[in-house]
């Protein structure tokens, strides 16, 4: 170190003697590094997405003094240079970067190609076969690892620099291959659409940084692209016109006039598509307009077609099933029976404890007699295993049902139909608009469908309201269920849940000791937090028997603020499943993850057949390599590498939108006036409906009024219940 420190930059070269630290996530790293000016051994700070030892560097940067560990060369910028002495090179291959190269290889390698190795490794490989242990096996092997390695690291480095993190950087290797660089310097907003996790944000400022202009037509286009994705992740199908060049001009930091010009451009070529429904311009995305033509096409002809059931005497058919069964439908479910018998498209609605399953096995039970071929399926595996286990059949996800082969690819459609007579879809409520397309697309032409959902709960995570849109165009067939079934008046989750889907606060004085459900009031977060955590570790396993991971779910409105799923499951998982010697434990995406920890599935991957919403545990964390092996339901294990850990979270506690479909054996819900934005009355009353056992809130009953009250759940932009009149 010069004698005085000074703030101007300098510049350091030398080859990595050891890693202190690397912080995978964001690069941030601490190494001692051997100048090649005299030899000196340094401490370097800085960012460097991917370092090993025996590679050289160099940073421009400046040296401080730490009180505690003195002289540091802190670096605003370090880049990786490929070592050039035998010792360095040797000292890299033997750092365990390229697969196939140990020790003893690296050191067989640089003796007898020296400081040449690189090259050969990259354009003569044949030659390492000269090399003792090394056959054509171990050599290609060599190959393919270096070429990845190069491959990511030049991504790597590129991404890094642009504030982007390693881990992110493998995954955009794994998107584009090895011409990942030259994709992104084209287009960077590819990121934003390509990639999830990747925003447009992010997209913008890689793409400001490699000097795109403000007002360019393709920034302008991708900021509305942009605004179209958030508002479908929103739930909507398309956009008012007004609206969106709104929003995309304060995303934009433009004008709407500016972006006028672009949008009208966009419709011109058909990106984007403009119609008019009760006098209102909507913009959509060209494949939400046609998913809500196909719905509305094939329900019309379905709902036009007589039935094809062979001839049933559908009143002495129900007392047979009632004599058969023990007891006795009331006039709501009977009617219900035989609208279905009549149609060949029927929707069965209605909340808990009305006889939904009961209805459907009546029916399902008459058609088998008939000789009429069934075939089950839901949105969700959670829901699937229900309907399975409820009905004594085979229920399947509608993707696998469908044949999945990647998102909204499937291999059954309409010119590869599925086979069977009628379909039963449970869990309705849950399926956006592009789903219910792809579904209804491969029904054969003289199939029947049965959808049974609660259109009361909240709406699909995807876009679209489809079954209140089918239900609210008058068109389709629908039995209402309300009436509750004698044996369901008992359980005051029932009872609380119609209270409050009827607008009223049910009944929160305490319970009998055998009662399901129960409010516990406290009125501020940190007595909510630590109330919730004292009946999920201790109280609920104690009193009723239930295991605290597997079958207690804390479901909340929200994903921030203390009573959000990231700060639940921090303290769920120290609480839960603490740290120990015995637990190996990897973080990454700003999550730490532990042996043992309960965990959600955030996206379909369909390469692993894990979809939204499953939850598992993790079975095993290996650090050599670095990799999470995690057990879903069915004991379905699939291994996360850690690029992949983002298409994890810790599932503690999960939002109530996630728990949609699913039933849990016990289910605790916070309710505080933290989360006023989100309280409203279909949000609480899915939440209260997920518990099959127990349900107990927590928290303040002005936030509960509130929900209870707020009936105005967001509208969503869609144009189905208008096409319904006129299917095109």
């Amino acid at each position: 170190m010069p004698d005085d420190a000074t703030s101007n930059p300098n510049e350091i070269a030398g080859t990595v003697e050891s890693v202190v630290f690397h912080n995978e996530e964001n690069g941030y790293t601490i190494m001692q590094v051997k100048v090649d000016a005299g030899g000196e051994l340094v401490t370097v700070l800085g960012k460097l997405p991917a370092v090993v030892e025996g590679e050289d560097v160099r940073a421009v940067g400046k040296w401080v003094n730490d009180k505690r560990f003195g002289s540091q060369f802190r670096a605003q910028r370090i880049d990786p240079v490929a070592p050039t002495s035998d010792k360095g090179i040797e000292r890299f291959l033997a750092s365990g970067l390229i697969d196939g190269i140990g020790k003893t290889y690296a050191g067989r390698i640089v003796k007898i190609f020296g400081g040449d190795t690189f090259r050969i490794i990259e354009q003569e490989s044949k030659k390492l076969q000269q090399v003792k242990g090394i056959g054509k096996a171990r050599r290609l092997k060599i190959k393919d690892s270096w070429n990845r390695q190069k491959a990511v690291r030049d991504i790597m480095i590129f991404l890094h620099s642009h504030g982007l993190s390693t881990a992110r950087a493998l995954r955009i290797y794994k998107n584009y291959g090895p011409d990942s660089v030259n994709v992104l310097r084209k287009d960077p907003y590819r990121l934003a659409s390509d990639l999830p996790g990747v925003g447009f944000k992010t997209a913008d400022d890689i793409a400001r940084k490699m000097g795109q202009s403000i007002n360019s037509p393709r920034r302008l286009a991708a900021g509305l692209s942009y605004v179209m994705e958030r508002s479908e992740k929103r739930g909507h199908c398309a956009v008012p016109r007004e609206d969106l060049l709104r929003e995309a001009a304060e995303v934009l930091l433009t004008e709407d006039a500016v972006l006028a010009s672009v949008l009208d451009e966009l419709i011109e070529k058909h990106t984007l598509l403009a119609e008019t429904i009760n006098r209102v311009e909507l913009i959509f995305p060209p494949d939400l307009i046609e998913a809500e033509k196909t719905v509305a096409r094939r329900v019309m002809a379905l709902v036009d077609q007589p039935v094809g059931y062979p001839e049933i005497d559908t009143d002495r058919a129900i007392e047979w099933f009632e004599r058969r069964n023990g007891f006795q439908f009331g006039a709501e479910q009977a009617d219900a029976v035989k609208g279905v018998m009549k149609h060949r498209f029927f929707i069965i609605t209605g909340g808990p404890g009305v006889g939904k399953t009961t209805i459907l096995n009546a029916v399902l039970q008459i058609l088998a007699a008939k000789k009429v071929e069934p075939v089950l399926c839901a949105p969700t595996g959670r829901a699937a295993k229900r309907l399975s286990e409820s009905t004594g059949r085979e229920a399947r996800t509608i993707h696998r049902l469908l044949a999945v082969q990647y998102e909204g690819d499937f291999s059954r459609n309409h010119n590869s139909p599925l086979d069977g007579d009628v379909f039963v879809v449970d869990e309705a409520s849950m399926i956006d608009v592009r789903l219910m397309a792809s579904l209804l697309e491969a029904i054969p032409a003289e199939g029947h469908v049965i959808l049974v959902g609660d259109v009361d709960q909240l709406p699909s995570v995807g876009p679209g309201t489809v079954l209140r849109d089918l239900i609210g165009s008058g068109v389709a067939p629908v039995s209402h269920l309300r009436q509750i079934f004698r044996q369901a008046e008992a359980s005051q989750i029932i009872t609380a849940a119609h209270d409050i889907n009827e607008g009223r606060v049910p009944d929160l004085e305490t319970k009998q000791p055998d009662s399901d459900f129960f409010f516990i009031e406290r009125n501020d977060p940190d007595s909510i937090l630590s109330t919730l955590i004292e009946l999920v570790n201790q109280r609920i396993p104690d009193k009723f028997g239930l295991d605290s991971r597997d079958d207690v779910q804390v479901l909340t409105p929200m994903h921030r603020n203390s009573l959000g799923t990231k700060a639940l499951n921090a303290a769920l998982q120290e609480s839960l499943n603490p740290p120990s010697d015995f637990k190996l434990e990897i973080e990454r995406f700003g999550s730490t993850f532990r042996t043992g920890d309960k965990v959600i599935q955030m996206r379909n991957n369909y390469d692993t057949d894990v979809f939204n919403g499953d939850i598992g545990h993790i079975r095993e964390i290996t650090t050599e390599p670095a990799r999470i092996q995690v057990v879903f339901e069915g004991d379905r294990e699939v291994r996360y590498e850690p690029g992949d850990l983002d298409e994890l979270q810790l599932a503690y506690a999960v939002t109530i939108h996630k728990s949609q479909g699913s039933e849990f054996p016990a289910v605790v819900i916070p309710i505080s006036m933290q989360q006023y934005v989100l309280l409203q009355r279909n949000l609480i009353y899915t939440g209260i409906t997920r518990g099959q056992r127990l349900v107990i809130l927590v928290g303040e009953r002005r936030a509960l009024s509130m929900a209870v009250k707020n009936q105005d759940s967001r509208k969503r932009w869609t144009g189905l219940q208008n096409r319904m009149a006129k299917a095109e």
